[in-house]
């Protein structure tokens, strides 16, 4: 990954793994995730940076000369797709997930929330990501959501919604980057700025992309695997 530190709480061995019996699929995981860091650029210049950094002297990378790159380890990664001699083939569409559909009280069959990494920025925020899915009767829903507070400076929320309707050869991808400064939040109580699920309402929605993931053409197309 060519990255001077990694985050402090990096689960290697976490994934999140959705596949057919005959091996195509995505999956969810940590260093999959980190490869899609800026390491050239120092996205985010704030007074802590150069503490932080201090920080990690000690570290196993400490011997190397130190490259810029983005800290704050923003992430825009959407899933790794798998499979050999099958696999996923993905286009755009204006297609969109039916949220007020996946509001509809519907038996959960499964549920499993799965933490990628953490860090804590020196103690001046916290840059996270992880991917949580739930299973119906007839679907199921991933979110896999990359949180980014740092304290005085910024809040940025990368979602990835990902879909999939018994009896479709398809699943819908969507992904949306939301935004703000600190200083564009003054009106939101600070208690909220600690929970991605109440700060994503006040964020501002800067990036929206929807794709379709159809399935390899075969007599059983429906993704029958979940797997942690």
């Amino acid at each position: 990954m060519n990255m001077p530190s990694l985050p402090e709480m990096l689960f290697g061995d976490n994934i999140l793994r959705i596949q057919h019996r005959d091996g195509f699929g995505i999956e969810f995981n940590a260093i999959d995730a980190l490869k899609r860091v800026n390491n050239m650029e120092d996205a985010v210049k704030v007074a802590c940076a150069q503490e932080w950094q201090d920080s990690r002297a000690d570290s196993e990378h400490s011997q190397e000369v130190v490259r810029p790159y983005d800290w704050t380890y923003t992430t825009d990664y959407r899933g790794t797709l798998i499979g050999e001699s099958l696999q996923i083939k993905v286009m755009e569409t204006a297609e969109r997930i039916d949220m007020e559909k996946l509001k509809a009280r519907e038996q959960i069959m499964f549920f499993d929330e799965v933490l990628l990494f953490e860090d804590e920025l020196h103690d001046h925020g916290v840059s996270m990501i992880s991917v949580k899915i739930r299973v119906m009767p007839t679907s199921f829903f991933l979110l896999l959501r990359f949180f980014l507070r740092v304290d005085g400076v910024l809040i940025r929320i990368n979602d990835t919604r990902l879909y999939h309707e018994a009896g479709k050869n398809y699943m819908l991808r969507e992904f949306s980057t939301r935004e703000n400064s600190i200083a564009e939040l003054k009106s939101v109580p600070a208690a909220l700025y600690t929970d991605p699920n109440e700060i994503a309402q006040h964020l501002t929605l800067k990036l929206t992309e929807c794709e379709k993931l159809e399935l390899p053409e075969m007599q059983h197309q429906t993704v029958n695997e979940v797997h942690q």
